[in-house]
């Protein structure tokens, strides 16, 4: 666990995160809401967002459950409108779904594992889903005046993802997120982060993560969930003159 000396205090704030039961949308939920905010949880319906929503309203936390699939563009528009209808509007959108739909890498020149159903899913979860939920937020935050971060990948900025498709998706939401910067300004500010190697229970195994980051990063660690949520954070609610970026955290993997 990361600590900081930044104390953020974001009573009244509303806030909606996809993929957010668990990973770096979870830890990117509780800074959020420890710090005061009003938070709906975005992930696929079932036991898991059921479990982190009543755990964290335990603690006292205010969260809300939205349940949805960014997949689909018509159920990524009805979930947004349903969360900030009962958050009352809406401050702060992070795009944090992704998936890599396969449990180990596929290699690049294997191009017969690339289907044409995992493209379009891949590019539905990875991509135009952030596209459709932005969208269908835009009324409320441009309203706020708030802001839209999205989880992009360090692949995007140099390959070795789980698989071609996910790496080609990562880059397309790099771009997109540059793009949505330009036609949201000056009302809302779009962000990215790309993270590098994370502790999460991630679908696709990459192995002895802790060696290769060890050997690979400047920083000799894998980071942390909440390593990420801190950015996210920071670019959502403090970062107020910047716009169009995407970050890259990942311990100086790419340096």
């Amino acid at each position: 666990m990361t600590s900081s000396a930044i104390a953020y205090r974001l009573a009244g704030k509303r806030a909606l995160v996809t993929g957010a039961a668990s990973g770096i949308g979870l830890a990117t939920v509780e800074l959020f809401a420890r710090a005061g905010a009003s938070v709906a949880l975005n992930d696929l319906p079932g036991e898991r967002l059921e479990a982190q929503v009543a755990r964290l309203r335990a603690e006292g936390l205010k969260v809300i459950a939205a349940p949805g699939d960014v997949g689909r563009p018509e159920t990524a528009a009805a979930f947004t409108a349903r969360a900030i209808s009962e958050l009352g509007g809406l401050d702060c959108l992070v795009n944090n779904a992704g998936a890599p739909l396969t449990k180990s890498p596929i290699p690049p020149d294997d191009l017969d594992a690339l289907t044409e159903a995992f493209w379009t899913r891949i590019l539905a979860v990875n991509l135009t889903g952030a596209f459709w939920v932005t969208k269908a937020a835009v009324p409320a935050l441009r309203a706020s005046a708030g802001s839209v971060v999205n989880t992009v990948s360090s692949s995007a900025f140099g390959g070795g993802a789980s698989s071609t498709a996910y790496a080609t998706a990562k880059t397309g939401l790099l771009g997109l997120t540059r793009e949505l910067a330009r036609g949201l300004a000056p009302e809302i500010r779009v962000n990215g982060i790309a993270p590098g190697f994370v502790n999460s229970n991630w679908e696709c195994s990459f192995g002895d993560i802790d060696r290769q980051a060890r050997e690979a990063t400047l920083l000799k660690r894998v980071g942390q969930p909440e390593d990420y949520a801190a950015v996210i954070l920071f670019l959502a609610v403090d970062a107020s003159y910047v716009t169009g970026q995407v970050l890259q955290v990942d311990g100086g993997l790419r340096l």
